[in-house]
């Protein structure tokens, strides 16, 4: 778990999902110098901007520091790829997870 890794992680979360530096930065409230020094693995931060970017970029802090999720997590991604649907699209999806939960033997 070195810096250099966490801000690579962190550098293809943001560019994976179309963010800027700025963007990202001005979302999280710090600097777009800041971010790139983290990006670069040149700087730390603290928990608070863990968190920040965690829930800005829809992964969990454990990803950001180990690049790994823990059992149970992911849900955030589904979230973030939801909210980027049109209402038509959403209605779609629902349809189709409505399906396979039926055919589940739950």
């Amino acid at each position: 778990m070195s810096n250099k890794e966490i801000g690579k992680r962190i550098r293809e979360l943001r560019e994976l999902q179309n963010y800027t530096r700025e963007g990202l930065a001005e979302k999280i409230n710090i600097s777009a110098k800041f971010l790139y020094e983290i990006e670069m693995g040149k700087k730390g931060f603290s928990a608070k901007t863990l968190y920040k970017i965690s829930r800005a970029l829809s992964v969990s802090s454990d990803y950001i520091m180990l690049g790994k999720e823990q059992d149970g997590c992911g849900k955030e991604k589904i979230v973030c790829i939801l909210e980027k649907l049109e209402p038509r699209q959403t209605d779609r999806i629902r349809d189709i997870l409505k399906i396979l939960y039926e055919m589940c033997d739950v």
